[in-house]
């Protein structure tokens, strides 16, 4: 793997980094590529049951293409991602089967806010910050922004966003609803790893199977979701005996008394 991007494996938790510090962790295609294929790497990992995602240093999460290589490569067109091309990190990222928490430890910009809003989870430093810049740099989203994003915080405020180029803080970023949580900066990768070892302690195929059951049906329009999402529940169930059900209750009832005291 390259070194733009680093793999650690905790367990049954793989930490995935952004390795780019000194560029603030900007996209280069070097980059792209590389996310890209350590999200495939770890999708396929049959000891990896939950992915962190996070970026090195303490000012970026991501701040989105790098600047530089635009203006070296020939501008947008030589350097800009394609959906679906091999080196889509987004792409990579919403199709992992597992549960990818985002760590964001710094400013995760246009591009970047695109790979944040990818995860399945988020879990932000006081010190992130998110922005929107595509209109000031004279471009649209091509990752999802703008119809993820006024989907988790409402359409007004995505366009405040959009339209304006602005950052908002992590505190926002909570009041609005992007993020689960805020920590200091930290205890964030503790804060984040705790959260996957806790996923972790259920079943992997069963994390992927209702992970898949959840970004389907939600693609969907409503109804349709509620026909996808009992399909994807009677397949699932039919695989599963009385006797793992009965010792799974047990376990989550114990579980229930100690959360509880």
């Amino acid at each position: 793997m390259s070194e733009l991007v680093l793999i650690e494996k905790r367990d049954n938790v793989a930490v995935v980094t952004l390795n780019r510090p000194e560029a603030m962790n900007a996209l280069s295609r070097g980059l792209r590529d590389a996310l890209a294929q350590a999200m495939q790497q770890v999708a396929a990992d049959p000891d990896v049951s939950v992915v962190v995602l996070t970026g090195a240093g303490e000012r970026a999460f991501c701040a989105g293409l790098d600047l530089k290589e635009l203006g070296t490569e020939g501008g947008l067109g030589a350097v800009a991602p394609q959906a679906g091309e091999p080196a889509d990190p987004v792409h990579a990222i919403e199709h992992c089967p597992k549960p990818v928490i985002g760590a964001i430890n710094g400013v995760a910009i246009t591009g970047g806010f695109e790979v944040a809003i990818a995860c399945d989870v988020l879990i932000a430093s006081d010190k992130a910050r998110f922005a929107d810049t595509h209109a000031r740099v004279g471009i649209l989203p091509g990752w999802g922004l703008s119809q993820k994003l006024p989907r988790l915080i409402g359409i007004g405020r995505y366009k405040e966003m959009a339209f304006t180029g602005n950052f908002i803080d992590a505190a926002k970023a909570l009041e609005w609803g992007l993020v689960n949580r805020v920590v200091p900066a930290g205890e964030l990768l503790d804060t984040a790893l705790a959260l996957a070892a806790e996923m972790a302690t259920i079943p992997a195929a069963t994390l992927s199977a209702y992970k898949a059951q959840i970004d389907g049906g939600n693609a969907l329009a409503y109804g349709e979701g509620r026909t996808h999402e009992k399909a994807q529940s009677r397949a699932f169930s039919a695989a599963v005996t009385p006797e793992q059900i009965a010792s799974r209750v047990a376990g989550v009832q114990a579980r229930g008394r100690t959360q509880a005291n």
